[in-house]
């Protein structure tokens, strides 16, 4: 199906085709760019203007550009505007504006993505879904989500995020939700904001683009969550509030994580719930729990909602479970990998260390006897002038109980180090290039084994190296 024309794009952006084109696909990318696609020429880390040719040589349907770049054919088919960004921004309004579906928009300190993927299983069986494929939640990842929405969308899900103050409020703007979900608000991106109120105030600004009548989903667990309600009513949302509170809407009374799912139970708007996340996690059921209450929002059907949910599985770097098989022949000799290496702040790394805590370990099927609980935990980055402190106290969270081994990597997470009994510290390293020493020799059959950290520590690399450990990986089956 055709996703823009040149005279579309041209009505959308007041830009000028050099010819006429059809697309199918919306890419900021030659790596991934498919043939059809309108290529979009970003100035990001480098100038998307010196990619052009390679894409319109890979069956780019045309380029969107500020300028006609260098070395070019005459009948080159480009999209020329005053500013690519603005451009891009202009088509995905416009796209916004052609469609029918019904939008929810997601942010949240924690849990963004994931929330998204459960909506996408869940709305997906109602109704033709767009969501993005991956965490494209900033100035240019929601216009370009929202340029590759397809016209005859019936639900489409939009990520959205920040870093800095007043970055939430044009992008929701942009998307015109029809819900507004806040997963959590909670310590993150501090050096940008004086207190977790300032941060509060940043993410309930996604309610300024709610449509009329719209509905904000709110976390009523929360300190500051008077502050989203009071956000939301200044706005004349209509509030539905999730959590374990008994003022939550819908409410989960009851939670039991287990070594690989987590069953609750509940109320919403008084009727009984209970349903099964196929992973552990209290942080996912209370985000499930805040997928039921936007279904309810949007009416759909309860039953058929929450059996996706439980069909649900997390994404690479989000908690994803493998086993890790050492012995080709003797298939006893394995231990399981929690990969949560795609981010962290003090809120999704309490919630990982809880998990890790559930998982059962296997005994005297390796070299050491006991099997052990084992984290490998980078810094925590954007948490402002109490980095040293936050990163200490995880030491003190409850979970810690249950962990065997934690090896610290980062020049914050010596905080930690420093704090945890000897019997539990393993070993500190600056970087991961030093966590990566000795690595093999850490681990054995019968572990469980988490790696988190934020993103720019790098701990995917920790993730890689254990996979090669192991003799052909397999996902756990639930």
């Amino acid at each position: 199906m055709t996703l823009w024309t040149a005279a579309e794009a041209v009505m959308a952006t007041n830009g000028q085709s050099t010819r006429d084109w059809q697309a199918d696909g919306v890419s900021i990318d030659t790596r991934t760019l498919k043939p059809g696609d309108l290529f979009v020429a970003l100035k990001a880390a480098r100038d998307g203007h010196d990619f052009v040719a390679q894409a319109l040589a890979a069956g780019a349907a045309a380029a969107l550009v500020d300028h006609v770049p260098e070395g070019l054919p005459d009948n080159a088919p480009l999209l020329i505007v005053d500013d690519v960004l603005t451009g891009l921004e202009a088509l995905g309004v416009a796209s916004r504006a052609r469609t029918a579906a019904r939008v929810v928009a997601i942010t949240g300190s924690v849990g963004k993505t994931s929330t998204k993927e459960m909506l996408r299983k869940v709305l997906s069986g109602h109704g033709k879904t767009h969501a993005a494929e991956a965490s494209y939640n900033n100035h240019w990842g929601v216009p370009l989500t929202l340029a590759r929405m397809p016209r005859d969308t019936e639900f489409a899900v939009i990520e959205i995020g920040m870093n800095h103050p007043g970055e939430i409020a044009p992008l929701s703007r942009m998307a015109r939700p029809h819900v507004a979900l806040v997963t959590i608000v909670a310590p993150a991106h501090l050096a940008a904001f004086e207190s977790i109120e300032g941060i509060a105030q940043e993410k309930a600004s996604i309610i300024e683009g709610l449509e009329p009548g719209g509905t904000a989903v709110l976390n009523a667990d929360l300190e500051t969550t008077p502050l989203l309600i009071a956000a939301a009513r200044a706005r004349g949302a209509r509030v539905v509030t999730f959590g374990q509170s008994r003022r939550a809407h819908h409410r989960i009374t009851d939670l039991r994580i287990g070594d690989q799912a987590t069953v609750v139970q509940g109320r919403a708007w008084r009727t009984p719930v209970l349903y099964k996340i196929s992973v552990p996690g209290r942080h996912f059921a209370e985000n499930a729990m805040a997928v039921v209450a936007t279904a309810g929002a949007l009416k759909l059907d309860r039953a058929l909602v929450l059996a996706d949910l439980g069909r649900w599985e997390p994404g690479a770097g989000r908690g994803q479970r493998e086993v890790i098989t050492l012995d080709v022949v003797d298939t006893h000799m394995t231990f399981e990998l929690i990969d949560d290496a795609y981010n962290a702040n003090p809120a999704s790394m309490a919630a990982a260390l809880e998990v890790l805590a559930a998982a059962e370990v296997r005994h005297d099927v390796g070299r050491v006897s006991k099997g052990r609980r084992i984290a490998y935990l980078g810094d925590m980055k954007e948490l402002g002038a109490t980095e040293a402190a936050l990163h200490a106290a995880l030491a003190e969270h409850p979970a810690m109980a249950e962990i065997d081994v934690v090896h610290c990597v980062g020049p914050l997470m010596q905080s930690l180090y420093d704090v945890l009994p000897a019997e539990k510290r393993g070993r500190w390293t600056r970087d991961t290039d030093g966590i990566l020493v000795g690595l093999r020799s850490d681990l054995d059959a019968g572990d469980v084994v988490l790696v988190k950290a934020s993103l720019s520590m790098g701990l995917g690399r920790v993730v890689d190296a254990i996979r090669k450990m192991g003799q052909g990986a397999a996902s756990i089956e639930v």
